[in-house]
C-alpha cells in the first residue's frame, strides 16, 4: 500500500504520527509471515483477520478463547530496554489457559498501546509474539498498535493479546472425573513467567546496575532471570493427548499460585496434596523471597514456584504422560496426588 500521500501535520503536532504506523506494520509483515498456517486466508492490514475454522472429523467443535496481557513485567523489558520476549509472554498467558480445556490454539491477536510510536521497537515487540504463535502454533492474523501520547509516557507501552482455538466436545478437560487416587504431574517453568512482578518489582532495586549483576546461586544475571520468557506447554499437553492419554484436570499455574489455580481443575469433594520437595525450585524464588522476606505461604500464593503446569491424571497413565511430555521438551515430575476431602491444596 502507498502511503506517501498519507500524512497529517496537525495530528503529528498532537503527538500521533500515522507515518510510524505504517512503518510499524511494514517492519512487523515478516514476523506475522512467519506464523502463517492452513487456516490464514488473507493478510495482515485488512480491516479484520479471517481465519477458515478446521473441524473436519471433530463431532461438536468447541471454540476456546483466551485473553490476556504480562502485566508488569512490560516495566522490565522497558528497563532492559529488551523488547523481543515479552510477546512471548503475551502469547502464553493465552494459550497455555486454552490448552488447559484441551483446545488446540489457532490464531491471535495482539493490542500494543504507546506513548510513542517507535517503529523498529514496535517491530520487535511484534517479533515476539510472533515466535510465541510459532511455539503454540497459532496464528499471528491482526492486531492494534495505539499511539496514545498524554496517555502513556513516550518510552512505555503496554501489550495485551486474544487468542481462539478449538476442541471436540469430547475432549474438553473439565476436571469432573478427577478422583481421589489420581495422581499429580507438573511441567517445570522456566522461572517467574509473568505474574507477580509487582511484587518483584518492589523487592529487587530495578537499577541498570542491579539487572545486569551476574549471581552465582542465578547461573545469569538478575535480568536474564527475570525477564525469561513464560513457557508454552501446548505441543507438549497435545503430546500427552496424542499418546492416548486422558488428561482429567488442569491447571496453569499462573497469578495466585497454587492456592488459587489448582483448585480450578478440581470438582468437589476432592484435594490435591502436592510435595514441595518432589521437583526443583528455580533459584530466583528462594532469592526472592529471602530478599523480600516474604513468607513461605505467600510465595505459593503468588508464584508458580517452578511448575507452570499441573496435571491430573489416572496412575496406570503417568508413565507414557511423562515420557510424552520429556519427547516434547518439557521436564516433568510427579508432585502429588489426589485425596478425599475439601476442595483445596495441601502443601506438604
Amino acid at each position: 500500500m502507498d502511503h506517501k500521500n498519507s500524512f497529517s501535520a496537525s495530528y503529528a503536532a498532537a503527538g500521533v504520527d500515522i507515518t510510524a504506523g505504517y512503518k510499524s506494520v511494514e517492519l512487523m509483515k515478516k514476523h506475522v509471515a512467519r506464523t502463517r498456517n492452513e487456516g490464514c486466508v488473507d493478510d495482515v492490514g485488512g480491516f479484520g483477520g479471517c481465519f477458515g475454522l478446521p473441524i473436519a472429523g471433530m463431532e461438536e467443535p468447541v471454540l476456546v478463547s483466551g485473553t490476556d496481557g504480562c502485566g508488569t513485567k512490560v516495566k522490565l523489558a522497558i528497563l532492559m530496554d529488551k523488547h523481543d520476549t515479552v510477546g512471548i509472554d503475551c502469547v502464553a498467558m493465552c494459550v497455555n489457559d486454552i490448552a488447559c480445556a484441551g483446545g488446540e490454539p489457532l490464531f491471535f491477536l495482539d493490542y500494543i498501546a504507546c506513548g510513542k510510536n517507535e517503529p523498529e521497537k514496535i517491530a520487535d515487540i511484534v517479533s515476539g509474539v510472533a515466535e510465541g504463535c510459532k511455539q503454540a502454533g497459532a496464528a499471528l492474523i491482526g492486531g492494534e498498535t495505539a499511539e496514545m501520547p498524554g496517555f502513556y509516557p513516550i518510552d512505555e507501552y503496554d501489550l495485551a493479546g486474544f487468542a481462539v482455538g478449538v476442541v471436540d466436545e469430547k475432549d474438553l478437560i473439565t476436571g469432573a472425573n478427577i478422583k481421589p487416587g489420581d495422581v499429580l504431574v507438573g511441567m517445570a517453568s522456566s522461572g517467574v513467567h509473568s505474574n507477580g512482578f509487582s511484587l518483584v518489582r518492589k523487592v529487587f532495586s530495578m537499577t541498570e546496575e542491579n539487572l545486569n549483576t551476574y549471581y552465582e546461586c542465578l547461573g545469569k544475571t538478575l535480568g536474564e532471570a527475570l525477564i525469561a520468557p513464560t513457557k508454552i506447554y501446548v505441543k507438549a499437553l497435545k503430546a500427552v493427548k496424542d499418546a492416548g492419554v486422558t488428561i482429567k484436570g488442569c491447571s496453569h499455574i499462573t497469578g495466585g499460585g497454587f492456592y488459587e489455580n489448582i483448585p480450578r481443575m478440581l470438582p468437589e469433594g476432592v484435594r490435591a496434596v502436592v510435595e514441595k520437595g518432589s521437583y526443583p525450585i528455580p533459584p530466583i524464588f528462594k532469592m526472592l523471597q529471602e530478599d523480600g522476606q516474604i513468607a513461605e505461604e505467600m510465595m505459593y500464593n503468588t508464584y508458580n514456584m517452578g511448575l507452570g503446569m499441573i496435571l491430573a491424571l489416572d496412575p496406570a497413565d503417568v508413565d507414557k504422560a511423562m515420557e510424552a511430555m520429556k519427547a516434547a521438551g518439557e521436564d516433568a515430575y510427579v508432585v502429588g496426588k489426589v485425596e478425599a476431602g475439601e476442595k483445596g491444596v495441601t502443601l506438604c
